[in-house]
C-alpha cells in the first residue's frame, strides 16, 4: 500500500477508528448539500430525533433542478417535483442552522463551483457531497468523495462516514500543451489511455510539469473527471498556485492565520520518497484537441485522428462497447469527427463552468456568430462566475454571437430541468459525461470537448478544430496558463 502520500496523510488525520466491519470511520471536514440527494437523509435524521452534528461545516446550494432562464425562477417553480425538492432543502437548512445559497443568493450555483470560489475547499480536507463529482475539490490537495443518501445521513448525524482506503496511483503528465489545448483535453487523454474503469480501487494523484503549470481552474477540471476514469477521487498536491488562489477568499483564513495554515498545508504534500501503488506517465506533448466519438468519456480521440476500428480493441467487452457506440452516434470506423453535424452547443457545468472557461470560448466567438441551425447555451457555474463574466463584458460577446446567456445551474449536463436535448440532436458539450440519455433524450448524442472547441463547433455548425479560430498562440482550453482564473 501507499506510504507518505498526501492521501495517506489526510486519511490518517481524519481517521477516527476502525469499525467492526473493517472499514475506517472517517471524519468529514466539509459537507456539501444540494436539493436532489438530501431530502431523504434529512427525513431519516428527523425520524431518529437527531440534530445535525456540525452545521458550521455544512453548506448547501441548489443546482441540479434549478431553471437557468431568468424568468423561470419565479416561485413556485413550474416543475412541481423541482419545487418540492427546493422547498425541502430550504426548510431543512433553516431548521438545522445550515448556510444555504438559494435562488435569492448572489452565491448560488453548482456545488463544486461555489465551494472552491468561496474558499470553503482547502488543502488537507475531507470533503463529502451527495454527488459523484465531489472529486473536483481534490484540486486543492483535499480528498473529495461522492456519497449516497445513507452516508449523507451519517455525515449530518455524526460528521463521519464509513470508508475503505483506496490504493494511490500517481499520474505523471509530461510534455507541453500547444495552442488550443487545455485541461479538458488533458483529462480526456488520461481517461482515454487508462480507461473508464482504470482507476477502480484507486485515487489518482495528478502531477508532472503539465499539471503544475495549470491554473486552479484547470486543476479543478482535471480532478472533476477522475470519476469518469473510475477513480474514487483525484487530487493535486498544494503549491503556490493553490495558496494564491485561496488568498482573500471569503471563507479562507486571513492574515497571520493564513500563513500559519500554509505551513501546515505544505506539510501535507506527498513526500519526495512517497510510495505509490502504481505510477503511470501520460505524454501530452504535441497533443491535438480531443473529442469523444462514442458514448463514454474513454471513447475519445485527438481531433486529427480517425474513429478507431473494432480490431483496435483487443478486449471483447471494449469491442462490443465500440460497436454500440458506432450505432448510437452514427459514426463509421476510419471517419474523422471533423465535420460531424452539431445541433446544440452547451458551455457550463462543474467541469467547465468557470470564468477562464468562458474567457477561452469568448476568444473564439469574438466577431463571429453561431451557425443558423445551432442552439447555443452559455450557463455559468455560479452567480459569482456570471457576475465576473459580466463585469469583464464576456456576456456581451456570447449574446452578440448568438448564445443564450443563462443563470447558474447544472443545466444540460444531466437535463433535470428544461435544458435538454430533443430527439436525435447532437450536442457539442463541455460537460463530463456522454452517456446515452444523459442530456435528456435517449436518442440524443453528446460529443465532449473543451470550452474553446464548443465555441468553434457553435460557429461552424459542426465539430471543428478550435485552432483555426485562434489568431495567436495563447491557449483556449480553459483553466490554463495565459487565461486568468
Amino acid at each position: 500500500m501507499s506510504e507518505r502520500t498526501l492521501y495517506d496523510k489526510v486519511w490518517e488525520r481524519h481517521r477516527v477508528t476502525e469499525l467492526p466491519n473493517g472499514q475506517d470511520q472517517l471524519f468529514v471536514g466539509l459537507h456539501l448539500v444540494h436539493e436532489v440527494t438530501s431530502p431523504q437523509a434529512f427525513a431519516m435524521l428527523e425520524e431518529r430525533g437527531h440534530d445535525v452534528a456540525f452545521p458550521d461545516r455544512t453548506f448547501a446550494t441548489t443546482d441540479h433542478i434549478v431553471p437557468t432562464e431568468a424568468d423561470g425562477r419565479e416561485r413556485p417553480l413550474v416543475d412541481d417535483e423541482a419545487e418540492t425538492m427546493l422547498s425541502a432543502l430550504e426548510r431543512n437548512t433553516a431548521e438545522n442552522g445550515i448556510t444555504f445559497f438559494g435562488l435569492d443568493s448572489d452565491r448560488q450555483g453548482i456545488t463544486h463551483v461555489v465551494a472552491p470560489e468561496l474558499g470553503l475547499s482547502r488543502p488537507g480536507m475531507t470533503v463529502a457531497c451527495g454527488d459523484s463529482h465531489t472529486a473536483t475539490h481534490g484540486a486543492f490537495g483535499s480528498i473529495g468523495v461522492g456519497v449516497g443518501t445513507s452516508q449523507i445521513r451519517d455525515v449530518l448525524a455524526t460528521g463521519c462516514i464509513a470508508a475503505d482506503k483506496q490504493r494511490v496511483r500517481r499520474v505523471e503528465v509530461e510534455g507541453e500543451l500547444g495552442a488550443g489545448v487545455g485541461a479538458k483535453d488533458v483529462v480526456l487523454k488520461i481517461i482515454g489511455e487508462l480507461g473508464v474503469d482504470g482507476g477502480v480501487g484507486h485515487v489518482y494523484e495528478y502531477g508532472g510539469p503539465v499539471i503544475e503549470a495549470l491554473g486552479m481552474e484547470g486543476r479543478l477540471a482535471v480532478c472533476n473527471m477522475s470519476i469518469e476514469g473510475g477513480a474514487r477521487a483525484g487530487y493535486v498536491n498544494p503549491d503556490e498556485t493553490t495558496y494564491e488562489y485561496l488568498r482573500g477568499r471569503e471563507y479562507a483564513p486571513e492574515g497571520e492565520a493564513f500563513e500559519e495554515r500554509k505551513v501546515y498545508w505544505e506539510s501535507l504534500r506527498s513526500d519526495d520518497d512517497a510510495v505509490y501503488d502504481d505510477v503511470v506517465t501520460v505524454d501530452v506533448d504535441g497533443m491535438d484537441p480531443l473529442v469523444t466519438w462514442g458514448v463514454d468519456p474513454g471513447q475519445v480521440i485527438e481531433i486529427s485522428e480517425p474513429v478507431p476500428a473494432p480490431d483496435a480493441f483487443t478486449d471483447r467487452t471494449d469491442r462490443e462497447a465500440a460497436e454500440r457506440a458506432y450505432d448510437h452516434m452514427g459514426v463509421e470506423p476510419g471517419e474523422s469527427m471533423l465535420g460531424y453535424d452539431v445541433d446544440v452547443a452547451f458551455l457550463g457545468t462543474c467541469t467547465n463552468g468557470r470564468v477562464s472557461d468562458f474567457a477561452a470560448a469568448a476568444r473564439v466567438l469574438e466577431g463571429r456568430t453561431v451557425a443558423d441551425d445551432v442552439r447555443a447555451l452559455a450557463v455559468p457555474g455560479s452567480e459569482t462566475v456570471r457576475a465576473e463574466c459580466e463585469r469583464r463584458g464576456l456576456d456581451e460577446t456570447f449574446i452578440e454571437a448568438g448564445f443564450e446567456w443563462r443563470r447558474a445551474g447544472c443545466s444540460m449536463c444531466l437535463a433535470m430541468n428544461d435544458d435538454a436535448l430533443e430527439g436525435e440532436e447532437v450536442c457539442a458539450s463541455s460537460s463530463n459525461r456522454n452517456f446515452v440519455g444523459r442530456q435528456g433524450s435517449k436518442d440524443g448524442r453528446t460529443v465532449l470537448m473543451s470550452p474553446g472547441m464548443v465555441a468553434a463547433a457553435a460557429v461552424a455548425g459542426e465539430v471543428a478544430d478550435v485552432r483555426k479560430y485562434l489568431d495567436d498562440d495563447r491557449p483556449a482550453g480553459g483553466g490554463v496558463e495565459g487565461v486568468a482564473d
